[in-house]
């Protein structure tokens, strides 16, 4: 007798399976070997005065003196 076709659908379906998770880990591969880089400098943002986001920190400008009263 002939096999059934459930049988060759479940081969197929696994085959399917097998194909889609190598696939996955080639693009995994890919992406980490395109990587540009993930350490902490590259990924700091800084406020300028302004505001604005900026890649490079600021200089430190002098603080302005902080007065405190005692009531």
């Amino acid at each position: 007798m002939a096999k059934s076709k459930a049988s060759f659908m479940k081969k197929e379906l696994e085959k399917k399976r097998i194909k889609k998770k190598q696939d996955k880990a080639h693009r995994k591969e890919e992406r980490r070997g395109n990587s540009t880089g993930g350490d902490l400098e590259n990924m700091m943002a800084y406020v300028n005065a302004d505001g604005d986001l900026v890649s490079t920190p600021e200089e430190a400008a002098p603080r302005p003196d902080v007065i405190r009263r005692n009531n």
